[in-house]
């Protein structure tokens, strides 16, 4: 067992201001570890880099298919949106389609991160629905599984059958039993595994091809999506969206809260986690950029890596104060 790594810096002039220290690894094919930063058996909570995970269940049932469900549909299941319409409008039509509707929903009403859509709310003194809830394509993955397996309403409970389905392909990909879960921010359960866990399991994901068993059909599916709809995965503005595009469908990334941050990257094989213990985002988003950099999969001079790694700093009058960098070991 090791302690944090210096994973990245924030130097303003000639003085390094602050550090994040975390962990990051990356695995081969077949699990093993090819690169490591930090801790491996570190034990966390993915949070939301685990909703392709999350949403094997949705497509190895047949549940997806049934419900006639397109990539934009599995790209929404794996998404932490901004709740824009080109997220809500989706959602409400998969919804409806069901039968259902945004009280079905269990993940909670959460105002939207797209300006435009907080603006007419705000503006038309409504209240956000749970349509907007940045989980509400993952919840909607959720209903269709509960929808076809004739399960309850209840579908976070740990012990729905839509859960229990969930702990068994999270263990089953990151190869080990989970220590136990938290509950997410949209309440459904959110399970532990160590670094070298998660990223088995996204290398797993990068590895899978449709036509194998139902479960590596599943995550080719679920990755694909994500890669061709980077816009539905986060959205304007944001790293997942940005990386994704400038990366040409290359690599399939998510990032969740506190800092967390996958990569699958299927040319190469590999999968990648990141956790930085101080939960900095601006840090998740650079050690992602440098690693993918790392393994030829975006380039460094891309606007859209240039934002995040080795991004310049500016103050209130624009002049330049300094930047934000991965550390030393993070290139090649």
């Amino acid at each position: 067992m090791s302690n944090a790594e210096l994973l990245c810096e924030i130097w303003r002039g000639d003085f390094m201001e602050s550090r994040h220290m975390g962990h990051a690894v990356v695995c081969g094919p077949d699990g093993e570890i090819v690169e490591a930063w930090g801790d491996p058996d570190k034990v966390v909570l993915p949070r939301s880099a685990a909703k392709m995970i999350q949403g094997l269940g949705l497509v190895e049932s047949g549940a997806a298919d049934a419900a006639d469900l397109a990539p934009e549909h599995l790209a929404l299941a794996c998404a932490s949106h901004e709740g824009a319409a080109i997220h809500t409008d989706p959602v409400k039509r998969w919804l409806s389609d069901l039968g259902l509707g945004d009280d079905d929903l269990r993940c909670g009403p959460q105002m939207p991160n797209d300006r435009p859509a907080k603006k007419a709310i705000i503006c038309s003194d409504r209240k956000p629905c749970q349509v907007h809830n940045n989980c509400s394509g993952k919840h909607a993955g959720f209903l269709t599984l509960t929808k076809h397996i004739g399960a309850g309403p209840e579908y976070i409970d740990p012990d729905h059958p839509v859960q229990l389905g969930v702990r068994e392909a999270f263990e089953e990909v990151t190869g080990a039993p989970s220590p136990g879960f938290g509950i997410d921010g949209c309440s459904a359960p959110n399970f532990a595994t160590t670094m070298q866990g998660m990223a088995r399991a996204m290398a797993f994901f990068a590895n899978a091809r449709e036509g194998g068993s139902a479960r590596e059909s599943a995550a080719a599916r679920l990755r694909d999506a994500m890669a061709l709809h980077p816009e539905l995965v986060a959205g304007e503005g944001r790293a997942c969206t940005e990386l994704m595009r400038a990366m040409g469908g290359a690599a399939a990334i998510k990032t969740g809260a506190e800092a967390y941050f996958v990569a699958m990257l299927p040319e190469q094989g590999l999968g990648i986690s990141v956790k930085i213990d101080d939960g900095g985002t601006r840090a998740a988003e650079c050690v992602i950029a440098a690693l993918l950099v790392r393994h030829g999969v975006l380039d460094a001079d891309h606007p859209a890596t240039l934002k995040r790694m080795d991004a310049v700093v500016k103050n209130w009058r624009g002049v330049e104060t300094g930047f934000i960098r991965p550390a030393a070991t993070l290139r090649r």
